[in-house]
């Protein structure tokens, strides 16, 4: 592979690590205080703004594309390296509580 190329592949992928969606659901306001990485944003999220919106102007629009394509074509696993570094996978929805208590009926 030609260095320039890998180099780029590289910046490229450091700048995803450091990248979190400033808007929207999985932005500051649902997700302090910085968002969701933008590397843990599901797949589907990601679906909807390649199919309906387009993705966003700019470098985030292009980076959101990577992360996009990277997802559909199975390589997910790439951003375990910079998910590890974070201390894992973003959580996306709360905690659920669960009670497996029954009340037994007389």
């Amino acid at each position: 592979m030609d260095d320039a190329l890998s180099e780029q592949m590289q910046r490229d992928l450091e700048e995803i690590g450091r990248t979190c969606m400033p808007f929207g659901k999985h932005g500051p306001a649902h997700h302090p205080p910085q968002g969701v990485p933008i590397y843990d944003l599901p797949v589907e999220y990601l679906a909807w703004f390649a199919a309906k919106g387009g993705f966003p102007k700019g470098r985030l629009g292009v980076l959101l594309k990577m992360v996009h394509q990277m997802k559909v074509d199975g390589l997910d696993l790439v951003f375990d390296v910079l998910r590890q570094r974070r201390g894992g996978r973003t959580k996306l929805r709360p905690e659920r509580t669960r009670d497996f208590r029954f009340e037994t009926g007389a």
